[in-house]
């Protein structure tokens, strides 16, 4: 179910829920593999992580990484916080520095009784450049719906065709 939807400044905004035939660990090792993100998502360029540390609770791992954006004449770098919680299956990643005025998305993956995943997807985000941002929002859908389809993409080029 995706709903693309525009906060009352006019910002987009995106959630998501699939369910994917495979386990809640698989896909949240693949979304939690941020410096492998240019391999397979669109107008990703690069990706590099900064540091890796403990998180704020037992378990769980900060990543501090830059991702470099690349769309039509735009290129623009920005850093993230990447907050990993393995035991609740769950991503959290905040804005540092770069192009945007703010940026924030959430990952939940959840394992279901009769097998496959239930994942769900948000994100928030608005640009300094609000020529970037008048583009961007004019394909705002579209740009989205092909991240998610990249990402199940990329689920079956790792795991394989479900049976």
């Amino acid at each position: 179910m995706n709903k693309a939807r525009r906060d009352k400044d006019g910002m987009p905004k995106q959630s998501d829920t699939r369910v994917m035939p495979y386990t809640a660990q698989q896909m949240y090792d693949l979304v939690a593999d941020v410096q492998r993100y240019p391999e397979f998502l669109p107008w990703n360029a690069a990706a590099r992580i900064r540091s890796r540390e403990p998180g704020p609770e037992a378990g769980t791992e900060v990543l501090k990484a830059d991702l470099v954006v690349s769309f039509k004449v735009f290129r623009e770098s920005f850093g993230s916080r990447v907050v990993l919680w393995p035991e609740k299956k769950h991503i959290d990643t905040e804005y540092l520095d770069g192009p945007f005025k703010y940026l924030k998305s959430e990952w939940n993956f959840q394992d279901l009784p009769e097998g496959g995943c239930k994942v769900d997807f948000f994100v928030d985000f608005e640009f300094k450049n609000m020529i970037l941002q008048r583009v961007i929002g004019t394909v705002f859908n579209e740009a989205m719906r092909r991240i998610v389809k990249a990402f199940e993409n990329r689920a079956h080029d790792l795991y394989g065709k479900p049976a």
